[in-house]
């Protein structure tokens, strides 16, 4: 490979290990091409397979700041860059290696840390983005259910009084009025015999009679 395909090649490299949410290296000796297709589309949009040369892609990593590959780079190496949900591609890789014995998972990289191949089974065994998310859809859905049910408990529990209290009150109007009747109107006071205005007038009345 001529020196501007090599460097064109690691920084395609490069710029896929920069792109993906993880990596996983496997080793393909003894794998047919044909097999190498129907891995890559079974992988679908969530990962790109590419076989590259090892001393290419330990620079490629290293340009992107990736380290501690270089103990997984040997022999024929073909990496998965996931871009998509890490889980189903695991997935999809372990069951691929099992049906064909001849794809060998050697690790990979996720969140800053190199992976070993059982770290990596590991993920496959992993529910898939998808799942995660309809559950966590349920659960804030029965939740939502719980919450509703106990905002609209208390306000049927007052519709009912309402209802009661109005029946109630057809009934018997006193008890929206308080339950008393309306004050008698009183009278001004009479005045008493015995009082200072009555004498003033009793007097009155004496001293004209006299005249």
């Amino acid at each position: 490979m001529a020196r501007p395909d090599k460097e064109a090649t690691v920084q395609q490299l490069s710029d896929k290990f920069s792109g993906s949410a993880a990596t996983v290296l496997t080793e393909y000796r003894g794998l047919t091409v044909k097999a190498l297709k129907t891995l890559r589309r079974s992988l679908g949009d969530d990962a790109t397979f590419a076989v590259a040369k090892n001393t290419l892609t330990k620079i490629a990593a290293h340009n992107a700041g990736i380290d501690g590959l270089d103990d997984q780079l040997t022999g024929p190496t073909a990496i998965a860059f996931i871009t998509g949900d890490v889980a189903s591609v695991a997935k999809g890789i372990k069951n691929f290696a099992r049906e064909n014995p001849a794809l060998v998972i050697k690790g990979g990289f996720m969140d800053g840390k190199v992976l070993d191949a059982d770290t990596v089974k590991k993920l496959a065994d992993l529910e898939s983005r998808e799942v995660l998310l309809a559950k966590m859809a349920g659960a804030m859905n029965a939740n939502l259910s719980k919450a509703v049910y106990l905002f609209a408990a208390p306000l049927s529990a007052a519709a009912r009084a309402m209802g009661a209290l109005q029946e109630a009150a057809s009934a018997n109007p006193a008890l929206i009025a308080g339950g008393a009747s309306a004050p008698a109107e009183t009278s001004a006071p009479e005045a008493d015999a015995s009082t200072p205005a009555a004498d003033a007038a009793d007097n009155t009345t004496a001293e004209v009679a006299a005249e």
